[in-house]
């Protein structure tokens, strides 16, 4: 049996091993070569699942919804309804939701001269990149794409194309930035001057090594045939970078990475050809971030790799540009971390045109950010393809076209989860500049609601087992006609002496993320725990987005808190 928890340097041995022995948190055993991770999904033998070159597009498999465990163990994070892995039965609506755009967008724009490519086309937005919250600071950070045309700095830059660097800002609050000026190339807030496209910042809280607590993954170009390829670096403060650590083969340019606590494994989002679309995605994985990238390489039709595989493309459901409904949309990126119970994966949704056309037409290509959610990290569901943070494309609008996902969102900021998108606007100097970054901000926990009309209904879960005491609720029980309760039954169906829903402390009027549901006798669900039960939520004019079952009356969720956030604990696990 392995155990694994999630803990960084400052939490000491002897608190780990209680905590561990409280909680049983975050485990995955391993029986042979096969796994089976937290949620009591076990993974095939063979990992990762070697697909097939599509003919056709057609959405992923989900072999975990086809095959649920026969008891799924609730311990790790809040329980979100973004599919029916957790849901026997109900009569309750899923209302997919969307983020808020902040008001006072953008966040960052390019307003210094050295974001300025040759042409003079302004960048100041992450191309993937990474914003955290850093516990070790207080501070929010960001990593971002800037244009390159002033500096020459390890060698001389060839004014003839577009080149870029990376630029470094930080923030109080995550909404007002500050450029910080350092000593790399003194005057500006230059972190890495290699000339690069894509690129992943990760935030690594379970490294051991504070050198490496900064992971770089840049997709850079080889002073010898400029081609891509992707470059590991590290740094102890996110500013000061190692030389390069690992390099990958020759790899096309929108590739980033991620890592997946489930398995712990770390991950390559690789952007290849397949059949079906140029724009598709292979992935590689593997425990050393180093190997994982001494892997990648672009791959051949004809030949079989053993540790690059066809991830997925698009599929037939993507969305189609009503002015150009010829051109067949594709993946143009996907990001993807860990989010409670769940992965969540950020696709960069391309329906395009071609980058020829948009030159003629003056115009951005479109991409919009989508939403995606996986159980064990590779397979993802999408139970809409609109767009989760959508273009605006109305003259001044700094987000007219060709958004793009960043790494280590969405940050946890009290109630609210904030998402970060590139955006450009439309400009003169050319057609695919001029970007700059936005935030939007949504409900915490709050992707899917399971609604309740004024006639109400009920969900039932799928059997259950927990270690936890404590049930809570992200719910929005609307007015005083409304109401909220919870029953526990057992394996068979039949309810619980002392958990019906007439005993449950009815919630009326109450819209909370973080909401403890009682029975009139019991408190809490200790005397249940380590059985098998299903919880059956019987609700009128509300939403029911989330529940999870905690060890603390505080509420964490033992889950895992994506790029973290103010008051949050900095080993990335939400507990005490």
């Amino acid at each position: 049996m392995f155990v694994y928890l999630a803990f960084n340097d400052r939490i000491n041995n002897a608190k780990m091993k209680k905590i561990l022995h409280l909680m049983g948190m975050l485990l995955a055993v391993s029986t042979g070569h096969a796994q089976t991770l937290h949620n009591g999904i076990t993974l095939p033998d063979e990992w990762p699942p070697r697909r097939p070159l599509p003919t056709v597009r057609a959405e992923m498999p989900l072999p975990y919804m086809e095959n649920k465990p026969e008891v799924i163990p609730v311990n790790v994070g809040r329980q979100l309804f973004v599919d029916g892995f957790l849901i026997s039965e109900t009569d309750l609506t899923p209302v997919f939701h969307t983020p808020d755009f902040y008001e006072g967008n953008p966040v960052l724009e390019p307003d210094r001269e050295w974001e300025k490519t040759a042409s003079g086309a302004p960048y100041a937005a992450p191309f993937s990149d990474g914003i955290w919250y850093d516990e070790q600071t207080g501070k929010f950070r960001m990593w971002y794409l800037a244009g390159a045309e002033k500096i020459h700095h390890d060698r001389e830059r060839d004014i003839d194309r577009q080149t870029f660097y990376t630029c470094y800002a930080e923030s109080e609050d995550g909404i007002h930035w500050e450029k910080i000026m350092l000593d790399l190339i003194p005057g500006t807030n230059v972190v890495d001057s290699c000339d690069r496209d894509a690129c992943t910042v990760w935030l690594d809280r379970m490294e051991k090594d504070p050198a490496r607590r900064w992971k770089m993954f840049n997709v850079e170009r080889r002073a010898y045939d400029s081609r891509w390829q992707i470059v590991l670096k590290y740094s102890s403060d996110g500013i000061h970078w190692s030389r390069g650590a690992a390099q990958s083969g020759e790899v096309w340019d929108r590739t980033t990475a991620f890592f997946n606590p489930f398995t712990d494994k770390w991950a390559l989002s690789l952007r290849a050809g397949a059949p079906t679309s140029s724009r598709s995605r292979f992935y590689v994985e593997h425990s050393d971030p180093e190997m994982a990238v001494s892997l990648a390489h672009r791959t051949r039709a004809d030949v079989e790799d053993r540790n690059v595989v066809f991830w997925f493309g698009p599929d037939d459901k993507e969305l189609r540009h009503e002015k150009y409904p010829e051109v067949e949309p594709g993946i143009y990126n996907f990001d993807a971390i860990a989010y409670e119970s769940i992965i969540l994966g950020q696709y960069s949704a391309w329906c395009g045109p071609e980058n020829h056309i948009c030159g003629r037409d003056h115009i951005q290509k479109r991409n919009v950010v989508s939403l995606g959610y996986s159980r064990d990290g590779f397979h993802f569901y999408r139970p809409t393809h609109e767009p989760f943070m959508n273009v605006n494309e109305t003259e001044g609008a700094w987000n007219w076209g060709n958004m793009q996902s960043i790494n280590g969102t969405p940050l946890i900021v009290g109630d609210s989860l904030y998402f970060y998108s590139s955006g450009r606007r439309l400009n003169n100097i050319f057609w695919d500049g001029y970007t700059s970054t936005g935030l939007a901000r949504l409900r915490r926990d709050g992707f899917v609601s399971m609604h309740a009309g004024r006639e109400g209904g009920s969900l039932t879960t799928e059997k259950i087992s927990f270690d936890g005491r404590y049930l809570f609720v992200n719910a929005d029980v609307h007015d005083k006609k409304s109401a909220l309760a919870v029953e526990v039954l057992d394996e068979n169906g039949d309810v619980i002496p002392g958990f019906s829903a007439k005993e449950c402390n009815t919630v009326r009027k109450t819209d909370s993320t973080r909401l403890m549901v009682t029975w009139k006798g019991h408190e809490d669900l200790s005397s249940l725990a380590g059985r098998p039960v299903r919880l059956r939520f019987q609700l009128s004019e509300g939403e029911l987005y989330a529940f999870w079952i905690s060890p603390w009356e505080s509420g964490e969720s033992r889950g895992y808190t994506a790029g973290g956030g103010p008051g949050l604990n900095p080993s990335g696990i939400d507990m005490k």
